[in-house]
């Protein structure tokens, strides 16, 4: 068979294969050209998930009459003034997408120039284009697509239902809404306005809007700058949680992205304060110089690669830890809300509506720590001499050591409980079933769950111990022999350094194999080495890092801090109470368990006499 050249409309076709492959995508590129033209209000109107037709109305400069022909053609742009592909500073610059959506459906565009004050109009029916001809049309760019993809019926099959089209175009208007909050949006399916989103000056009232109040109750701050890189963003608190990653957006240089290396990220920074089967919801905005990261690496700009990705990665991972540790004594208010919702009886007059649960729909929930989980087993021998090898420091011991008579409890003086009120966790009054203490604060009370509190202040001590002495190796009396690819073998030897620090000894036996000479003593006998060093190996393939040694140390000082504290059923005296709250408020992360679960919940006055009718 000979070569040949591929038609021009075909040609078009298959562009439109790679760049526009469902209704969403297509939206996405016509509404990142009215951004890119410096529109300030733009209106998505849909019928049947976009498949049937799709009209994008923005106020944005136009386009002249000779503009508005070369639009529909292939790699026409006004967004490469130099010709620099390593300078890029819109969304837009391939000049295919409104080809390619031309020649696949029926396409009708009407313009005003703001520089000549005409305005004109050009369709175009599978690639074919119509003369252009004079109309009357307001400020900015009207685009309707009709029957998209009936030009290439195979494609036209693959379409999904009209929800699920829906769904994806309603994610892609809030993703580009998320980032340019100066911009209204406004989104009607098959004539319900389902959007409606006014500009505003700040972004938290706009991803308050987006991802709900709670969200903005319960976000923190994120800020970070370092050789010009900036980072900035809201992240959840650690107890503002969900059971899917879908909440987690990353923005770069506007851009809406879906980047593998934001989860790694986020999974690292929230892993001694979150189980892994939950997520934290956050919004992160990255802006660098152009020439740092490459936008054009995938048609559609769904992905980018940056010059130097250990740089982002330490810097979105640093941000994230400071900005919990910061706030890791806050709990969400969402925990409070979820309580009294616990309380309120269905139907009630001065019910205030449902409150937003911690977990939803068939989602995992937080597993609970073993106190409460019936486990009563041993550490094993060596795991016993760890335990007593990281006990807490005295002053911890001392507060809890003694069981106390209910005849025997002490009770503390008046003018002590009016000053203890003005501490954020208040003074204790009283526990409940032996495990709930009940403190007062000036504006309502306290519920503090007493195990779950002490967990975290031995997990803390644990940590810092480990911290100043190191982590102590295990060496083995003949070094464990793991076979793998050569590519594995450099790419672990790589992260053999910070392996070492952690107590994991490596190196290269010959060209397919590396050589275990030493593991943490926390975790030897309990893992198989060749497992561990195989999970090292798919986590730096599929993340580029090495966590998951860190990650199963922090695990043994979990357990070993939740055998290790105040047990449930321990019975406590005022004196007692009040000791832990008040290490509580001087413990870092003390907001939350080692298991992701809140350690106190919060209910203020307000709150307290609205169940009783009382407002």
């Amino acid at each position: 068979m000979r070569i040949r050249y591929l038609p021009e409309t075909l040609i078009n076709q298959i562009a439109a294969g790679e760049v526009v492959e469902r209704p969403a995508a297509a939206i996405k590129e016509l509404v990142e050209n009215a951004i890119d033209a410096n529109a300030t209000a733009i209106d998505v109107d849909i019928h049947n998930g976009g498949k049937s037709k799709i009209i994008i109305s923005d106020n944005g400069c136009g386009m002249s009459d000779t503009e508005i022909v070369a639009a529909l053609d292939r790699h026409a742009t006004s967004k490469l003034p130099d010709d620099d592909l390593l300078h890029i500073a819109h969304l837009g610059f391939r000049g295919e997408a409104l080809a390619s959506i031309a020649a696949v459906s029926r396409v009708r565009i009407q313009t005003h120039d703001a520089q000549s004050g005409e305005s004109w109009e050009v369709s175009c029916d599978a690639g074919i284009k119509s003369p252009v001809s004079p109309c009357g049309h307001p400020n900015g760019t009207r685009i309707a697509v009709s029957d998209l993809f009936y030009a290439t019926p195979a494609r036209l099959k693959f379409q999904k239902t009209e929800r699920s089209e829906y769904g994806a175009v309603k994610d892609t208007i809030t993703r580009l809404a998320m980032a340019y909050q100066n911009i209204s949006f406004t989104l009607t399916h098959n004539g319900d306005k389902k959007l409606n989103l006014p500009a505003v000056l700040d972004k938290q009232s706009r991803l308050s809007a987006i991802l709900g109040k709670d969200f903005g109750k319960n976000s923190m701050y994120i800020e970070a700058e370092r050789d010009g890189v900036k980072l900035s963003g809201f992240a959840g608190l650690p107890t503002f949680h969900r059971g899917t990653s879908q909440y987690q957006y990353l923005f770069v240089n506007g851009r809406a992205v879906k980047d593998k290396l934001l989860h790694g990220c986020v999974r690292a920074a929230y892993a001694d304060v979150l189980h892994r089967d939950r997520h934290p919801v956050l919004c992160l905005f990255l802006d660098l110089p152009p020439d740092e990261v490459d936008v054009n690496v995938h048609p559609a700009k769904a992905e980018v690669r940056f010059r130097d990705p250990q740089r982002i990665r330490g810097m979105i991972i640093t941000a994230l830890k400071n900005a919990i540790h910061e706030n890791g004594f806050q709990a969400s208010s969402t925990v409070g809300s979820s309580t009294l919702g616990a309380f309120r009886p269905a139907n009630t007059p001065f019910s205030s509506g449902p409150s937003l649960p911690l977990s939803r729909g068939n989602a995992p929930a937080v597993p609970s720590s073993y106190a409460y989980s019936g486990h009563s087993g041993g550490y094993g021998n060596l795991a016993e001499a760890s335990h007593l090898k990281y006990e807490p420091a005295a002053a911890i011991q001392n507060s809890f050591a003694a069981e106390i008579a209910p005849s025997a409890k002490a009770e503390i003086h008046e003018p002590i409980a009016q000053t203890a009120q003005h501490f954020p966790l208040g003074a204790a009054r009283a526990q409940l079933h032996e495990n709930y203490i009940i403190a007062q604060t000036e504006n309502g009370m306290v519920i503090v769950d007493q195990h779950a509190a002490h967990e975290r202040l031995v997990y803390e001590r644990f940590k810092e111990q480990m911290a100043n002495n190191g982590i102590e190796k295990q060496g083995l009396l003949s070094p464990e022999i793991v076979d793998m690819d050569e590519t594995n073998v450099q790419q672990l030897l790589e992260f053999a350094p910070q392996l070492s620090k952690l107590g994991l000894d490596i190196e290269a036996f010959g060209q397919d194999a590396v050589a275990v000479y030493s593991v943490p003593s926390l975790l030897s006998g309990r893992l198989s080495i060749k497992d561990l060093v195989i999970n090292l190996i798919d986590e730096i393939a599929e993340h580029d890092q090495a966590d998951t040694l860190e990650e199963k140390i922090n695990h043994m000082l979990s357990t070993m801090a939740c055998h290790g504290s105040v047990r449930s059923g321990r019975r406590m005296n005022t004196d007692e109470m009040n000791a832990l709250l008040r290490q509580m408020e001087a413990t870092p992360l003390s907001g939350q368990c080692n298991h992701g679960r809140p350690t106190y919940v919060e209910l203020s006055l307000k709150d307290i006499e609205r169940l009783f009718g009382r407002r």
